[in-house]
C-alpha cells in the first residue's frame, strides 16, 4: 500500500469531559530522518485518560490535545536514518517515547504520551525509533496495546529496586489493568498473591489468575487486618497502591516491618481515608515509591518474562469496542465494571 498523507483522529477542542472527543482528518507528520511511521491497530485506555478528558490531571497539555498514551501497530514506513526497524514490524511505542533507560527527568516527562504530548487515539503516526519495542510474536495487537503503561507500571513496580522473588507476599488493590498484571507478574515471580476488590465475582477472576487469598474490602473493611492474619503478622513485601489517599493508611499497616514497599500507582479510591499515616510509615520502616511507568530498557525486560511465561502472563482485556465508540469506551471504564483492560480497536 501507499504511504498515507492523512490520518482520522480524536482531539479535545477543550477539557472537562471525555464527551468532548471530536474526530477529525488531519495531515500526519513528516517523517524525519530518525522516524517511524506505524498504522495502530489498537489503543488501551487508562484511568489517567479519564483524569485528562476532566482537566484534572495536574500537567499542562497541548492544545487540540489526542489523548490516549497506549497502542501496539506495524510500520508502514522508516525514515532514513533508521536501522532498527523496517515495514511491517510489529511495534508498541513507550509511554515517554524519551524514556530509554534509567531514571525519568523533567525533560523525559514532556515525551508522555496523551498527555504532556499528543497521544495515539490516531489511525496513523510517526514515533523517534528509539521509542519502539518489538511485540512478543504470541500476542495480538489488541493484547499488546495494554503493555506500554498497565504492564510496564506493574513490572516496574515489581521489578524495581528491590526485585520481587519465590516466597513473596504481594498485596494488589482491585482488578484493574495494573492490579492484573501485577498479579499475574507475581505469581510468574513464585510469590503469593493477596487480592483485593469490592466484588466477589471480581475475585473470582482474580483467583483464575493465581491470586491464592481473597478478600471483598466492602465486606471486610478492615483488610489491612486480614493481610496481617494471612501472612502470620508479618506482612506482605509489596503493595501495589493504585487507591490513593482512600487506601494508602492500611496498605501501609499491611506490609512488612522494615522491608515493605507500598508502590503508588493511582488513586481510584473513593473517599478521604486515614490522614494519620506519618506513625505507621515510621514505625514499619515503609518505602513509598511513586511510580512513572518505565524505560523502554524495561519494557524489553518485560516482553522477555511474558514470552517466558506466555500462558500465565497474558494481557487479560475486559472489552474492545470500535473505533466508532471512544466515548462509550471511556464511560465504560469510568463505570469501573471492568476487569483488566478496555481496548479500542483502530484498524
Amino acid at each position: 500500500m501507499s504511504v498515507p498523507t492523512t490520518t482520522l483522529q480524536y482531539s479535545f477542542l477543550q477539557l472537562g469531559s471525555y464527551e468532548n472527543l471530536v474526530k477529525t482528518e488531519v495531515p500526519i507528520a513528516k517523517i524525519r530522518a530518525n522516524d517511524v511511521l506505524v498504522k495502530v491497530h489498537a489503543v488501551s485506555l487508562q484511568y489517567r485518560d479519564l483524569m485528562i478528558s476532566k482537566g484534572v490531571y495536574g500537567a499542562n497539555v497541548p492544545p487540540n490535545l489526542v489523548p490516549l498514551s497506549d497502542m501496539a501497530g506495524e510500520v508502514l514506513a522508516v525514515g532514513e536514518d533508521v536501522t532498527g526497524w523496517k515495514k511491517g514490524d510489529r511495534v508498541c511505542a513507550n509511554f515517554a517515547t524519551d524514556h530509554i533507560h534509567g531514571r525519568t527527568t523533567p525533560a523525559i516527562q514532556q515525551t508522555a504520551l496523551g498527555g504532556q504530548a499528543h497521544g495515539v487515539l490516531t489511525q496513523y503516526r510517526t514515533f523517534p525509533a528509539h521509542s519502539l519495542v518489538a511485540i512478543p510474536e504470541h500476542l495480538s495487537y489488541e493484547e499488546a496495546s495494554t503493555l506500554p503503561c498497565a504492564g510496564l507500571t506493574a513490572y516496574n513496580a515489581l521489578h524495581g529496586p528491590v526485585p520481587i522473588k519465590a516466597g513473596d507476599f504481594v498485596l494488589v488493590l482491585g482488578t484493574g489493568g495494573v492490579s492484573i498484571f501485577a498479579l499475574q507478574f507475581a505469581v510468574a515471580a513464585g510469590a503469593t498473591v493477596i487480592a483485593t476488590s469490592s466484588s466477589d465475582e471480581k475475585l473470582k477472576i482474580a483467583a483464575k489468575h493465581g491470586a491464592k487469598h481473597l478478600i471483598n474490602y466492602n465486606t471486610t473493611p478492615n483488610w489491612d487486618e486480614d493481610v496481617k492474619k494471612i501472612t502470620n503478622g508479618e506482612g506482605v513485601d509489596h503493595v501495589i497502591e493504585v487507591g490513593g489517599q482512600g487506601t494508602l493508611a492500611k496498605s501501609i499497616k499491611s506490609v512488612k516491618t522494615g522491608s515493605g514497599y507500598v508502590h503508588i500507582i493511582g488513586h481510584v479510591a473513593s473517599g478521604q481515608g486515614d490522614t494519620n499515616v506519618i506513625f505507621p510509615l515510621i514505625s514499619n520502616a515503609v518505602t513509598l515509591r511513586g511510580l512513572l511507568i518505565g524505560s523502554v530498557a524495561q519494557f524489553k525486560d518485560m516482553n522477555r518474562l511474558i514470552v517466558a511465561n506466555s500462558e500465565g502472563t497474558k494481557p487479560v482485556i475486559d472489552k474492545v469496542f470500535s473505533y466508532h465508540e471512544v466515548i462509550t469506551a471511556y464511560a465504560y471504564l469510568e463505570s469501573q465494571k471492568h476487569v483488566g483492560k478496555v481496548v479500542i480497536k483502530v484498524a
